[in-house]
């Protein structure tokens, strides 16, 4: 296997690579319990949870429990349901709040990632502007920094509240260039801030949706601050994986616990469908810094007024005091629901133990790559621990053929153009078994050519 992570090694997890080894590993894996809390499908080896997570008992036992509520309350579950209903996107976001290092008044549970990144690039492109009516003709426009291997819903979003400001896209989009075409490196965002003062948002992933690299939250949020620019991060590929700390990010060795001045990431978003196991499509989340509490959001919408005056109809918009006042129309129940069992069970295991349990299985999971296939074979991750989300690209010429063959055998993947094969060994149901017989299923499928009796990249989903 060729190595292709900047000469950064091999794997070091070392061991016993055999499949009694990994039943020994399964044994004294202290989260091994949580797997029975899932609808495991019989026959599979389920490593697609960076793109739609299992789904846990708890949170279909929420979402019955609410749709027993529709049944029995009809509109009473607004106010009688238990919790109820009213306030429900904001009670979510006091359960998130802990995964991300939050206070609970800056998380909500609201929309879909898409619209979050909408409402919130708006809502600072504004900001920047000094008048929540648009920018002054008379300023410079901002530009908003990202990077040129994020997801595209990204570029689409920001784009758009660009172009709704007058702000032509191809020159306030500024993209940070891969060095690789895996990674993005901290120290050229710095570069970029250093050479363009007009940066007023950097937004940048957590953990890159193709490679799985995690950046450096903290030192990106202290560049952005530093330059005098907000920051925020799409943490689509890391809540429910990663222990993140997005108030604390940034923040001076010696500033106090309550000194909001000197860090903080200002906003984030992500989906609840991944890691979270909330189940396809998923209300979203998101965070921001209660600094900003009080802003008027781009979009504003009747579910972001003030709780207290809200039923007072007025056509005179009162933000709620809280992150809550980013939610645009109202709370869908039945898409927001299992996430509240959902991540009582992340919670139950403890963010800090899934984390780890995570970096174990994707450091075995490289180690087993190295060892056991062939020279077509690289790891497109970084293998710092400190630098990887939740997930391995594994890279091959014929990365969506062996996908396919994959799936044909009952392993379930995904391929990203336009090499990878997509593997995540998600650390609440997976078990380093499941690992094993993964690399063991693409060893046989190469060995044997089997991967060439399929076609060539078609269409649909991968």
């Amino acid at each position: 296997m060729t190595d292709t992570d900047g000469g950064a090694g091999r794997s070091q997890s070392g061991g016993d690579r055999t499949l009694a080894a990994a039943r020994e590993r399964d044994a004294a894996d202290p989260l091994a319990e949580a797997r029975e809390r899932f609808a495991v499908p019989d026959g599979e080896r389920y490593m697609d949870g960076n793109s739609l997570g299992l789904a846990p008992d708890a949170a279909l036992a929420t979402l019955e429990r609410v749709v027993d509520e529709w049944r029995e309350l009809a509109i009473r579950g607004w106010e009688e349901a238990d919790p109820d209903w009213f306030h429900y996107g904001e009670r979510l976001g006091d359960l998130l709040a802990p995964l991300v290092g939050a206070r609970e008044s800056e998380v909500v549970v609201a929309n879909s990632t898409t619209v979050n990144i909408h409402t919130l690039i708006g809502t600072f492109l504004d900001t920047l502007a000094g008048t929540p009516a648009g920018p002054d003709p008379a300023a410079e426009s901002p530009a908003v920094l990202v990077n040129d291997l994020d997801f595209p819903t990204d570029h689409y979003a920001i784009r758009a509240q660009l172009r709704q400001r007058g702000i032509d896209p191809d020159q306030k989009l500024v993209a940070v260039e891969s060095r690789d075409g895996r990674t993005i490196d901290a120290a050229d965002i710095e570069a970029v801030l250093r050479e363009r003062d007009d940066v007023g948002i950097v937004f940048m992933p957590s953990v890159l949706y193709r490679s799985g690299q995690l950046l450096d939250v903290d030192r990106i949020t202290r560049a952005a601050h530093d330059h005098g620019a907000l920051v925020g991060f799409d943490c689509a590929h890391s809540i429910g994986a990663v222990d993140h700390d997005l108030r604390g990010a940034g923040a001076s060795d010696d500033a106090d616990d309550g000194d909001d001045s000197t860090g903080g990431v200002d906003f984030a978003v992500w989906c609840s469908y991944k890691y979270l196991n909330a189940g396809p499509g998923a209300t979203a989340g998101l965070y921001v810094h209660e600094r900003h509490h009080g802003t008027t959001p781009a979009l504003a919408g009747w579910w972001g007024n003030d709780k207290d005056t809200q039923f007072e109809m007025r056509h005179t918009y009162e933000p709620a005091d809280s992150a809550g006042a980013w939610q645009i129309g109202t709370v869908p129940m039945l898409s927001s629901a299992p996430i509240e069992g959902a991540a009582e069970v992340v919670r139950e295991a403890g963010i800090e133990r899934v984390r780890e349990k995570s970096l174990a299985l994707t450091d075995y999971l490289i180690g087993l790559v190295d060892d056991r296939l062939g020279d077509d074979f690289s790891v497109g991750t970084p293998r710092d621990p400190e630098r990887r989300g939740g997930h391995v690209a594994i890279e091959h010429p014929e990365g969506y053929r062996l996908s396919e063959a994959l799936r044909d055998r009952g392993v379930v993947v995904d391929f990203r153009p336009p090499n990878v094969v997509r593997v995540c060994p998600a650390p609440l149901y997976t078990r380093y078994e499941d690992v094993w017989h993964v690399v063991e299923t693409l060893r046989e499928i190469e060995a044997a050519d089997a991967h060439l009796e399929y076609d060539p990249r078609g269409g649909g989903v991968t």
